[in-house]
């Protein structure tokens, strides 16, 4: 059962890392569109990500055999 729970939270975390790499990718390509709303936009949302992925707890060691 533990080992779906840390295959799960990797997972998350991959993916949160993803959606920020997205978030901060499309908001410098709409701001070199000049499209400040969007790019606007995109930046607080990479700012979110960024602070949810630094309040998470630290991933717990595997143990070693």
């Amino acid at each position: 059962m533990t080992e779906n729970r840390d295959t799960l939270e990797k997972l998350g975390r991959f993916l949160l890392r993803g959606l920020r790499i997205g978030a901060s990718t499309v908001s410098i390509v709409e701001l070199l569109r000049n499209d400040w709303t969007g790019g606007i936009s995109a930046g607080v949302a990479w700012l979110v990500f960024l602070q949810v992925e630094r309040r998470l707890p630290p991933l717990k060691a595997e143990p070693e055999d």
